[in-house]
């Protein structure tokens, strides 16, 4: 092979010391590694979270406390353990996921070249030692390893992973002097780019730009730039934090004055003269004040809920794991959350609402006649189009297995209207000049010298000049049909056209409502100028007819759009077809119906934005439905200004022309087929390219909001009943009842272990019901406020009511007397019991408790194991705990009275909170209340 390949192709090629020069001068091949930080960094990171911050302080705090004999070392063991534990479990998922797509990407990398060097010999190099200069021999199946121009033969490139568009563009020999006006050019149809594929054809490449340099590299370059923004759920955690910090120091504060009060005032019983001996006994008096400082160090230590960096890495990652399964990857941890808080989502219209798999459904002839497949048309018309779409075509046709490669998608479909027979012949046809298709010209035209036998054969179906030359010509109808004069009728004739125009304008306007792409297909007897010229097509056409070709919705898109209306997520297509298409898949998938088709700024066009200024844009992007002949360049746009009016937004994207738009965007979701850069971009990544998938993430995403906000009611409201305790004790004759190594056990139930129980909690669908949270909208809802506060106040009375009626503590009376160590077990099992059982309460908004609870196994498991621990530490605690071994009736007597906050949280469910809501709802002109 090499040695017809080199009799094919003569190029000396580089010589080693040239190659060492030119690396040298230009540098290296190899795109700089993405950024990614190192285990340790990452952990460090992690370390300046907010809460995590202040639980810092708190151990600090404790620490030195612990060193002065003011409290226990176990208190400072336990809050470090938490720390460690929370951080630990952040880091190592995130770290684990992203290396293992670095690894992905370490693979995918790991490609060859096969270059000219040192005498025309032909060497097989990795594509990272490409330098400028090299000759590369380009081959179907290759990834072209570098920027520059092709020297010698022809290639179809399909450049999907730099336009995100899947059409192959051909490109063909350089003149010898050429210098292309534009190097990032990629429709010029000499300059080839790195991280393209060759899909047919054989050629050469030289080199001209390498590594960063390449537009591929610069590209992945712009990646390396870090976002500052904060996603929604840090925004609220930072509030949250602030929020702690501040009612810790003023419960602190309250709790330490109420203990003053209690030691000056209430002690001396109200006199003066007792007032003042306490006073001037010094060191009492001191020693009380450090008491009151040290008990509101411990109230602001117990208050850090130090369970709750740990509970969001946790919920973070066993999505994450969930996820992985319904064919979505998740990047970034916070990518999974923040699509929970998505009010805005950019959708890409082509291979992700539809299958991106373009079918032939319709021809109409400049007759305005309708056919549905090629056997239908008479046989002259048949020969004429079966002419100009075979040869039009970019995509190359095998002649034995009939196989369709390369090509743009809709030529690829305008080739499957042919029958096999007809798209496997093979005409004497010698191309002379090309117009490739692109976007801004919308049209494509191939110039063509017939040989004998297709002269012979052609020359009855349509015009051809003195030289047998014909000129085709395709591309979007308002483009082509204005410029046509004549139409080919049934028996090859050509006829004026103006007298049938209207009524085919009718049938494509018509074609396009119904969703159906339509593309124009004619002849021309004049010559086409170069494609750098080439601004219009060329004139005086003969139409051929308009192919109709449609791109199928996904059978899952419809639903999958009505989940994100549902869920209060306003969806907006974005794609490169016409207008009149885009709303028909519109309507099709349920975007537009009659009451909002004809509404002003429910569908623009690229023309459109380009007219209206930013402020413009923002104030229509609450009504916007469809972006029609959408650009790259809109989608970022339209990613700021959704921004700018406090959206949190989604967009999808496949190619390297969305980066910036996945990047600025909350949480950007890249196709699987797409980009390695667009997926570096992307913090969430949809691997099977389907719009549905991008709800599950919600889905997901709201679950870790309100498995998050279940662990801060519980956690809150434990917090707020122990500070009413300590805050009324010394009012009400009591100190608080549990020790500091009970106050541990404590704090690991209702932190560490809490966090277990409510990281598993299921995604419900009736999740997808609410609206989403808005980005700086408070962790904590009215819903929230009226569990916590309500329940606190209920647990802190039961408890005070246990522990200052003299009837309670009757009953754990042994042998006719008051067991001062039988009552304090008593009441350190009802504490745990009553905070447990009110975690029911917590997992539901509903009244029956036991919803949804087996799909929780995590919540059953731990609340399980809470309860039979606590019942083993009354009997084997011993002096340690300080418990002693309860008895049947006595444990009874503790199950009923902790039982009771279940049907007092039934109450507020039924009665309180409907009321509230319904007051807020008035007040907020809201129509859907918001569950917490």
């Amino acid at each position: 092979n090499a040695s017809l390949i080199m009799g094919r192709y003569h190029f000396e090629g580089l010589s080693d010391s040239e190659v060492f020069a030119a690396r040298n001068l230009h540098g290296s091949n190899a795109l700089p590694p993405p950024t990614v930080e190192t285990f340790w960094e990452k952990l460090l990171d992690n370390f300046k979270d907010p809460l995590i911050k202040i639980l810092g302080i708190a151990l600090g705090i404790t620490v030195v406390l612990a060193i002065f004999g003011y409290a226990s070392w176990i208190e400072g063991i336990g809050i470090a353990a938490a720390v460690v534990l929370a951080t630990f479990v952040a880091t190592y998922s995130e770290h684990k996921n992203e290396e293992s797509f670095q690894e992905l990407q370490r693979e995918a990398s790991r490609k060859h070249a096969n270059v000219f060097r040192n005498g025309g010999h032909i060497f097989e190099i990795a594509a990272n030692d490409v330098v400028v200069g090299d000759f590369v021999l380009l081959q179907p199946g290759d990834i072209i390893p570098a920027d520059g121009v092709l020297v010698a033969g022809s290639i179809l490139s399909n450049q999907v992973t730099l336009t995100g568009e899947r059409n192959g563009k051909q490109k063909n020999t350089c003149p010898g002097d050429y210098e292309p006006t534009d190097k990032n050019d990629t429709n010029d149809k000499y300059l080839i780019f790195r991280g393209a594929e060759v899909v047919d054809g054989e050629g050469v490449l030289l080199v001209k730009r390498v590594g960063s340099s390449t537009l591929y590299g610069s590209v992945a370059d712009a990646l390396q730039e870090s976002s500052d923004r904060e996603s929604p759920l840090q925004i609220k955690l930072g509030s949250l934090a602030e929020t702690i910090s501040r009612l810790g120091y003023i419960g602190a504060t309250c709790i330490a004055v109420s203990f003053m009060f209690k030691q000056i005032i209430l002690d001396n019983h109200w006199s003066w003269r007792e007032i003042s001996t306490y006073m001037s006994d010094g060191g009492a008096f001191l020693h009380d004040i450090v008491k009151a400082v040290i008990l509101a160090i411990i109230v602001i230590v117990v208050a850090v809920p130090e369970g709750l960096p740990m509970m969001i890495a946790i919920v973070l990652s066993l999505n994450m794991r969930r996820l992985l399964k319904d064919k979505v990857l998740v990047r970034k941890l916070l990518g999974i959350e923040t699509a929970g808080s998505m009010s805005i989502l950019f959708a890409d219209k082509t291979g992700t609402m539809t299958k991106g798999q373009f079918d032939p459904c319709l021809y109409l002839s400049g007759s305005a006649l309708s056919y549905r497949a090629m056997r239908e048309l008479p046989a002259p018309l048949a020969e004429a189009l079966a002419f100009a779409i075979r040869e039009s075509s970019e995509s190359i046709i095998d002649p034995k297995s009939g196989d369709i490669v390369g090509g743009n998608a809709s030529d690829q479909a305008m080739l499957r209207f042919l029958p096999r027979d007809v798209l496997l012949t093979q005409l004497d046809v010698e191309d002379e000049k090309h117009i490739m298709f692109n976007a801004t010209r919308k049209f494509s035209a191939v110039q063509m010298r017939l040989g004998p036998r297709a002269t012979k054969l052609l020359s009855s179906l349509m015009r051809l000049d003195a030289d047998s030359r014909v000129t085709l010509v395709k591309g979007a109808p308002e483009i082509i049909l204005p410029l046509c004069n004549t139409y080919y009728d049934s028996n090859g004739s050509a006829e004026p056209l103006s007298s049938n125009m209207d009524s085919l304008q009718k049938e494509i306007d018509l074609a396009s409502r119904r969703g159906i792409r339509v593309i124009a297909i004619a002849t021309t007897l004049d010559h086409i100028v170069s494609e750098q010229e080439a601004e219009e097509p060329p004139r005086d056409l003969t139409l051929i007819g308009v192919i109709g070709i449609r791109d199928e919705v996904r059978p899952s898109t419809t639903r999958a759009v009505e989940e994100a209306r549902r869920a209060g997520i306003q969806t907006v297509m974005i794609t490169g077809d016409k207008k009149e298409t885009a709303v028909a898949v519109a309507v099709e998938v349920g975007l537009l119906d009659q009451r909002n088709l004809n509404e002003p700024g429910a569908v623009l066009t690229t023309n459109d934005l380009k007219r209206m200024s930013d402020a413009e844009v923002q104030d229509i992007i609450p009504k916007l439905k469809v972006v029609a002949r959408a650009l790259p360049t809109d989608k970022a746009r339209l990613v700021n200004c959704a921004q700018a009016i406090g959206a949190v937004v989604g967009m999808t994207g496949d190619g390297v022309n969305d980066t910036v738009a996945l990047r600025r965007a909350d949480v950007g979701f890249a196709m699987g087929s797409g980009a390695d850069v667009a997926k570096e971009a992307a913090d969430i990544i949809v691997l099977d390219d389907n719009f549905a998938s991008t709800t599950k993430a919600v889905l997901y995403g709201r679950t870790i909001f309100k498995s998050i906000r279940k662990f801060i009611v519980h956690q809150s409201t434990i917090n707020l009943s122990s500070m009413i305790i300590v805050f009324l004790g010394p009012f009400l004759g009591f100190d608080f009842p549990l020790t500091l190594i009970q106050l541990l056990w404590v704090n690991l139930v209702m932190d560490t272990l809490a966090a277990l129980a409510f990281g598993g909690e299921p995604p419900l669908m009736r999740y997808m019901d609410e609206r989403p949270i808005e980005r700086r909208a408070p962790i904590i809802s009215p819903y929230m406020w009226t569990a916590i506060v309500a329940n606190g106040f209920f647990i802190a009375l039961m408890s005070i009511f246990f522990l200052t009626n003299d009837s309670v503590e009757n009953l754990f009376s042994r042998n006719g007397h008051r067991d001062h160590d039988v009552f304090l077990t008593a009441f350190f099992c009802f504490f745990i019991f009553i905070t447990n059982i009110n975690a029911f309460n917590v997992r539901t908004h509903k009244t029956n408790l036991l919803e949804n609870l087996w799909d929780n196994k995590n919540f059953v498991v731990v609340e399980s194991s809470i309860f039979i621990v606590q019942i083993v530490f009354t009997y084997l605690g011993g002096s340690w705990l300080r418990t002693v071994g309860l008895q049947f009736h006595e444990w009874i007597i503790i199950i009923f009275l902790a039982l009771l906050v279940v049907p007092f949280d039934l109450f507020r469910k039924t009665f309180i909170v409907p009321r509230i809501e319904r007051r807020l709802r008035v007040f907020l002109g809201l129509n859907r209340p918001r569950r917490g």
